[in-house]
């Protein structure tokens, strides 16, 4: 499977400018991939006191979302702001070719930053099944709480966080990412925006594509525009969790 991370600026607010950047972008990448990975609130920035941005499953930016994936034949993952029933979620999304698309909400809400006092927590994990791969979709605050992104009896092949995680916290982003593709066996993808946004948070991207023996397969320049493609494979991932089958030792519990 053919996957994109698309690393990238976010205008603060502006979902036109963000959604006609984006149309860009995946229009050039018809033909060229198979699964494109946004940064999280991808139309907007991590806009957390703003409910005149959050929009309906028929507001425009899934409207755009299913458009470009039919278009493009491309599956597009990511976050937006969604209302749904009264509430605001920071909603993860997959979209696949089809339009079909699947959506779970952020779990943990970044308190620090306000996002618990207008959005509401989600209580479900997004896994798909795509081109051969399981496929399980967290939100930037998740990569802290690993039970969260445990990966019992190899549910899912691939873990995507899309992320606006700041510069000044970056190490931690970088270490846990590495040990979410260690301790489960996995490939992991983390993408993550860069700029400013209007909060005067500062962002350099370090957006990575990491295998389950922890190494870096792209070389993501920081603070830089970047797209970037890289296959992965099913069968070498099979071949090392049944040479190395750490996942049969796992412990066992539940979330409650």
């Amino acid at each position: 499977m053919r996957l994109t991370i698309i690393q990238d600026a976010i205008v603060w607010a502006d979902k036109k400018a963000n959604l006609d950047r984006m149309s860009s972008r995946l229009k050039d990448l018809a033909g060229k991939t198979d699964l494109v990975v946004l940064p999280e609130m991808f139309a907007t920035g991590f806009c957390t006191d703003r409910l005149d941005l959050a929009e309906g499953m028929d507001g425009d930016t899934v409207s755009c979302l299913k458009r470009w994936a039919q278009e493009y034949n491309m599956a597009i993952a990511g976050s937006f702001i969604a209302a749904e029933n009264g509430k605001i979620y920071n909603r993860a999304f997959f979209v696949f070719p089809d339009t079909t698309m699947r959506t779970a909400d952020k779990r943990h809400l970044f308190s620090m930053g306000g996002e618990d006092k207008l959005f509401s927590a989600g209580d479900k994990r997004l896994i798909v099944n795509y081109k051969g791969f399981s496929i399980s979709l967290l939100v930037c605050y998740d990569l802290r709480f690993p039970v969260w992104s445990r990966n019992v009896g190899n549910e899912y092949d691939l873990l995507i966080y899309v992320a606006s995680w700041p510069q000044s916290r970056i190490k931690v982003w970088n270490v846990l990412l590495a040990a979410r593709a260690l301790e489960n066996q996995a490939y992991v993808c983390g993408v993550n925006r860069i700029g400013e946004d209007g909060e005067g948070v500062v962002y350099n991207g370090s957006s990575r594509l990491i295998d389950a023996k922890g190494n870096d397969l792209l070389h993501i320049p920081l603070n830089e525009t970047v797209v970037q493609t890289c296959e992965l494979s099913k069968k070498e991932l099979d071949v090392f969790r049944e040479r190395f089958p750490v996942w049969r030792d796992a412990d066992s519990f539940e979330i409650k």
